[in-house]
This record gives structure tokens, C-alpha cells and sequence, in this order.
């Protein structure tokens, strides 16, 4: 048996992996892929945000998937390579504050894993609007970038061209070896991140010594998430002065904010996604009669405060 592909999709909060995500599902490439993706925080939204893939998307959240739930991607990984019906390739969406290193080394200390599976590439997806700030904040966001195979640089229509340059020369000074490839939306060719066999063990071990022995990840501990839900319908009006108001003092700790909210007289889910004061959402499918109209919002940052994000949550209700 063929070891099956795995590729690792990774980058920092809001940079567009879910849009890479569903940019692979959506082609016509006659592939079958498995999904896992992994959420900081309490409530699922990335789940619903993968187009076309519904019944492989497997979720694992509140707990990064470096970490805590390892044992839970072995065992998923487990399963599926168990399965009658079988898949082309596995995709991993990590969260944005994942260390990608050890979620490839899984790849290497669990033995079935390393039997049955095989890591292709890890695909890194920057912003380039705000990668230099990642960079001077996050950990993590040096890591993603380290240990790439496959960089999208992505976002680049919202920098000029001497700020791409700045960033594209910081990227190559954290990672000179990795594909480097200039995105709007992460619209690129999918063979140019999937099938490639560009993982280099060697040149991981090179970067990092320890790769294959005791996991030593820390994580940003300043960062959280808050999540709130209801089922009450909102009101279009208020959310948006809300979210206006909201990032106006706030967006410089919001590093990133999403949901999926029911609003009163419509029909369509809207989706919203958030990345400090850009802010973008529009009216997406419609809600099945047999699901619940619940509304769901998700704030990761610094420096927030639940009680007041719930108030004006709250506010917004119809």
C-alpha cells in the first residue's frame, strides 16, 4: 500500500487558509480529500466555512493541535486510513496559532502514522498586510514561516509594491529554500501545492536539532479566544455599527474575529470574517429547515474583555 499524501495547511490568524482550503475542494480535479480542521477556542466555526466537503471534514477544537489534541489526529488519522472508501490525500488546516512543528513530527514518532501516511508539504499562507507585525508579536508566526515547504504570500493587492518587497525579503531571511508564490484571495494552481514531495526531513532536523525528540512547544499566552452564540435573531443594523464602534478602539488587539450570524428577515446565513480593522462579510447559503438558526461569533486576541464583548453581542439581538 501507497503511504497516503498529507498536507499541512498553516499561517497565522486570518492570512487565508480556509480560502486556500476551499479553493482545493471546490476544483475539478476528480480527487477524494479527508479534512481536519483544527479551531482555537470553545465554538466550531471553521467547520461550517469548508465548502464541499461536509461529510470529511473532521473538527478538533478548544486546544491547539500541536498539543492537547495530538493523540485526537493520530487516532483521526488512524480511522481514516482504516476506511473502506479510501482518499487521494489528507488535508490538515491547523489552527493560526499552531507551531507546525510538531503536528509534522506525528508524522515520525507514531509508527502507524509513519506506516500509512506520508507528509508531502507543509503550505504556509502569509499575510502580507500584516506578517511584519505578526512577526514582532508571535512566535508562532516565525515558526509557520520556518519550517514551510510552500509559502503563499498572499493579500498582496493590499500592499504597495515597495512593502511587498520589505516583506518578501523578511520572509526569506526567516526561510530561504521554501516556494514562494504572490496570492490575491490564495488563487494560485493546485498542483503547485498539493502532490509536490517537497517535504526535507534533512533539512528540518538542519533548522531544528530536537525535531524528533521531546516536544518543547510554548504558546503566546497573552492571546485568547471568546466565543458567543445565540439563537435569537440579530439585527444587520446594530452588528454592523457594533463591529464598527469595536475595532475603531479595539482592532489593533483583535487579531482575528469570524462567525456565522442569523439575521432577523433573512433567509441566508452571513459569514464574517475579520482580521484586525478589515473587516468582510457577505450573504452566503441559506439555512437548511432542519438546522438551527444559531448565530455564532468568535474574538481571538489581547487584551479583550468577555464581559464587554458579550454586552455588545447582546445589543445586537433584534
Amino acid at each position: 500500500m501507497q503511504p497516503i499524501p498529507v498536507t499541512v495547511l498553516t499561517g497565522y490568524l486570518g492570512a487565508g487558509k480556509t480560502t486556500l482550503l476551499n479553493r482545493i475542494l471546490t476544483e475539478k480535479h476528480g480527487k477524494k480529500y479527508a479534512v481536519i480542521v483544527n479551531e482555537f477556542g470553545e465554538i466550531g466555526i471553521d467547520n461550517d466555512l469548508v465548502v464541499g466537503a461536509d461529510e470529511e471534514v473532521f473538527e478538533m477544537n478548544n486546544g491547539c493541535i500541536c498539543c492537547t489534541v495530538r493523540g485526537d489526529l493520530i487516532r483521526i488519522l488512524g480511522g481514516l486510513m482504516k476506511r473502506k472508501d479510501k482518499f487521494d490525500a489528507i488535508l490538515i488546516e491547523t489552527t493560526g496559532l499552531a507551531d507546525p512543528a510538531p503536528v509534522a513530527q506525528t508524522f515520525f514518532v507514531d509508527d502507524e502514522v509513519r506506516q500509512r501516511a506520508k507528509l508531502d508539504a507543509i503550505v504556509t499562507v502569509v499575510d502580507a498586510k500584516h506578517l511584519l507585525q505578526r512577526l514582532a508579536d508571535s512566535h508562532e508566526a516565525e515558526e509557520q514561516i520556518a519550517f514551510a515547504d510552500i509559502i503563499l504570500l498572499n493579500k498582496t493587492d493590499l500592499v504597495s509594491p515597495d512593502e511587498l518587497a520589505a516583506v518578501e525579503k523578511r520572509i526569506r531571511s526567516i526561510n530561504a529554500y521554501a516556494k514562494l508564490h504572490h496570492t490575491q484571495k490564495c488563487g494560485i494552481e493546485i498542483d503547485k501545492v498539493l502532490g509536490r514531495g517537497a517535504f526535507d526531513l534533512d533539512r528540518i532536523l538542519e533548522l531544528e536539532p530536537e525535531f524528533l525528540g521531546e516536544d518543547h512547544h510554548h504558546h503566546d499566552d497573552d492571546v485568547q479566544s471568546y466565543s458567543f452564540k445565540t439563537m435569537r435573531p440579530l439585527s444587520h443594523e446594530r452588528f454592523q455599527k457594533w463591529m464598527g464602534d469595536l475595532v475603531a478602539v479595539k482592532g489593533p488587539d483583535i487579531l482575528r474575529s469570524k462567525g456565522i450570524l442569523a439575521f432577523n428577515d433573512e433567509p441566508r446565513r452571513f459569514v464574517f470574517q475579520g482580521v484586525h480593522m478589515l473587516l468582510d462579510g457577505d450573504l452566503q447559503l441559506p439555512w437548511r429547515a432542519d438546522e438551527p438558526r444559531e448565530s455564532r461569533l468568535v474574538f481571538i486576541g489581547r487584551n479583550l474583555n468577555r464581559e464587554e464583548l458579550q454586552a455588545g453581542f447582546e445589543r445586537c439581538i433584534a
